[in-house]
């Protein structure tokens, strides 16, 4: 058993790991592509998007490499932010992520689990409610269940300890013949192989933390905000950027600008503190909208996608190689706790590619793209969703799967689509009078009996294509 406790003077921290480079599970698969705006291009968010989707669209997943100039201060490395603000956690399973039995088998033998505290300050914390649960409490639904809450400045220590307990790497040694300080510390490549070994051959129960779907208005965006900054600062420039993922959901010529509420993980962006193999599994976004990520600091983010074109693919093969978890929970995919190696998804014809993600890096997904992964160690990622114009017919797709499904919409796409429509009648209007407002021209090639809006408003309508 791998077991870790963070240290106290009366409690030293352990580890059992068994970490051993010829057991590695490495899933051999392409790499999706990766984008580098000029300093122009980045400009104009919605555009270069636009610009990289036929390319990257049939992998589902791509990174883009903001331009040298692009440097956001993170307003989450702030001393009251990064010291005093708390956020809550989740524990995860990562060796039965993808190997593990049905919650009617487990009834009847539960397998015990013994609780590990795993504070980064390892002190014992006041209120019960930011307590984990036992282990009877974790196994009698399969789900993350509520870990300990930290500050970032706590995440970070207890991270690192996991981490170099866990791999077994030492302090910065000197080489005598440079007399310049080292330190050996595992790849991307040996921690991918050994998350993929823990979930595909389990030899050790391995139990992490996550700091997971953390509401940005609550703890705070990593973005600076207009009310963050003084007239005239550094960040000003960022404030107003399509980039900052505060602004990306509602730019013009998203339909989710025309959405009223603010939908926390959808225009409201989500945080994501992650720590060495904490996971997020096989899901798409909601209504199969776009999303973007956008990692602040710290240490890598694996991803794996696959395009939209493929997701029934994906669905068959999870279903097929675990009949019995979907037979008892058939809609498991939209709880994002199952994991299946991308090694299986490849074998079985499923198109799947992976991208690493560092620090200051932008990672995009397009609509019903299934993607996964996990994190190398310490790290601070945000994510948000958008809907440019030609999300609509994917949208639309989506409300149909939901009403199958009998599952709740987080918003009405009838409603997004009408005030889309109506807006772009009011520019074609305006540009019949000879008035040419650079706002309203983008219209143009959305509307015609060609175009994305009106197919999406009026195919399926009896063939009905009005002259617009």
């Amino acid at each position: 058993m791998v077991q870790f406790e963070s240290a106290t003077e009366s409690n030293p921290k352990k580890m059992s790991a068994r970490w051993d480079p010829a057991e590695a599970c490495q899933p051999i698969i392409d790499d999706a592509p990766v984008f580098y705006p000029t300093a122009e291009e980045f400009e104009d968010t919605l555009a270069y998007i636009s610009k990289i989707r036929h390319q990257a669209e049939s992998y589902g997943i791509c990174r883009i490499v903001p331009p040298a100039s692009w440097t956001p201060p993170c307003r989450l490395k702030e001393q009251d932010i990064w010291e005093h603000s708390k956020f809550s956690t989740r524990i995860q399973l990562i060796d039965l992520l993808q190997n593990r039995e049905p919650m009617r088998k487990k009834r009847s033998r539960k397998r015990r689990r013994k609780r590990h505290s795993r504070r980064g300050t390892g002190k014992a914390n006041a209120t019960s409610e930011s307590k984990p649960k036992s282990a009877s409490d974790c196994d009698e639904k399969f789900g993350f269940q509520t870990g300990p809450d930290f500050t970032l400045a706590e995440f970070e220590k207890h991270a690192a300890d996991f981490k170099e307990c866990y791999f077994g790497f030492k302090n910065a040694k000197g080489d005598q013949r440079t007399n310049v300080l080292t330190r050996w510390e595992p790849s991307v490549e040996d921690i991918e192989g050994e998350f993929w070994r823990i979930v595909e051959q389990p030899t050790d129960e391995v139990e992490v933390y996550y700091g997971a779907d953390l509401e940005a208005g609550a703890f705070g965006s990593g973005f600076p905000k207009a009310a963050s900054t003084g007239n005239g600062g550094s960040s000003d420039q960022y404030v107003h950027s399509g980039w900052n993922l505060n602004n990306f959901p509602r730019l013009s010529g998203s339909v989710l600008s025309f959405e009223e509420s603010d939908i926390s993980g959808v225009v409201v962006p989500w945080l994501y503190v992650g720590m060495c193999f904490s996971s997020f599994c096989w899901h798409v976004e909601d209504h199969h909208l776009y999303s973007l990520n956008y990692l602040h600091f710290g240490d890598a983010k694996v991803w794996y996608g696959v395009p939209g074109s493929s997701a029934s693919m994906l669905e068959k093969t999870m279903k097929t190689y675990l009949p019995d978890l979907f037979e008892e929970q058939p809609d498991l995919l939209n709880d994002l706790v199952t994991q299946l190696s991308p090694s299986i998804l490849k074998d079985e014809g499923v198109p799947v590619y992976r991208v690493i993600q560092r620090a200051g890096e932008f990672v995009l997904t397009f609509p019903r793209a299934y993607h996964a992964g996990f994190n190398c160690g310490f790290n601070c990622a945000e994510a948000v969703n958008v809907a440019p114009v030609d999300w609509l017919g994917h949208g639309q797709n989506a409300v149909e799967l939901y009403s199958t499904q009998h599952r709740k919409t987080s918003i009405s796409h009838d409603k997004l689509l009408f005030r889309a429509a109506r807006v772009a009648v009011q520019a074609l209007w305006e540009q019949s009078l000879l008035k040419e407002i650079p706002a309203n021209l983008k219209w143009n090639t959305v509307c015609g009996k060609e175009g994305v809006l009106t197919r999406a408003m009026f195919v399926g309508k009896k063939g009905f294509l009005p002259e617009l």
